[in-house]
């Protein structure tokens, strides 16, 4: 039985102090994957952008590209892009009635805080875990069981269950032993408790490690 190893590494898509592509760059050098999975579609790092990266040396905008880019540079990995869809038009009407509430704004603005101080260590943290779990709950609190927020939870599920399949996919038919999935710290706990139900598929044993401190 082929064994693959697969690095969960949470981040946040857009520079933050020291979350940024150069700290993210030195973390994947680290593991030194051969595959690196990213949520993202298949569009955002276009042939335009590659060929601008390539010949002119442009780093692409998204904070994780970018630092695959720069990894790159001194080590051949193959990038999947493992979204099927956007998120659905239910996240976006939930997040544009919540962040107008002012706890909401202060409990974000405190997480993007540490966040920026610390960076992927915070990220990737218990504490980083445990505040987005408090503000999950406070817009559970505040939206209850609204449609938009139940439809919201679901289209989220299946966000991240595409994610998932997508991954197993490519290991099934790809030789490969290690990896890394590099996914935003909001799906972080979701990921970890689905991960740990799938450790084998079709005869591929996925040894999954998440990369933090706790």
């Amino acid at each position: 039985m082929s064994i693959k190893i697969i690095t969960l590494i949470s981040t946040v898509h857009s520079e933050n102090g020291k979350c940024n592509a150069n700290e993210l760059c030195s973390i994947i050098y680290k593991l030194s994957p051969e595959v690196i999975f990213l949520e993202a579609l298949p569009e955002t790092y276009s042939k335009y952008q590659k060929s601008m990266f390539s010949s002119f040396g442009v780093f692409h905008k998204k904070l994780e590209i970018e630092a695959i880019q720069k990894y790159q540079l001194d080590n051949s990995s193959t990038y999947i892009p493992v979204l099927d869809n956007g998120l659905s038009e239910f996240f976006d009407r939930k997040y544009e009635i919540i962040c107008e509430n002012i706890e909401h704004q202060n409990m974000v603005y405190h997480f993007n805080n540490c966040a920026r101080d610390e960076g992927f260590t915070f990220l990737n943290s218990k504490k980083g875990l445990e505040l987005q779990e408090k503000i999950r709950e406070f817009e559970n609190v505040l939206l209850g069981e609204s449609e938009i927020n139940n439809m919201a939870i679901r289209d989220i599920d299946h966000y991240e269950n595409s994610m998932l399949r997508n991954i197993y996919k490519y290991c099934i038919e790809s030789d490969f032993k290690e990896a890394v999935f590099m996914c935003g710290v909001a799906h972080r706990k979701s990921i970890i408790k689905k991960i740990e139900n799938n450790k084998t598929i079709n005869g591929t044993q996925i040894n999954w490690k998440v990369w933090g401190y706790f």
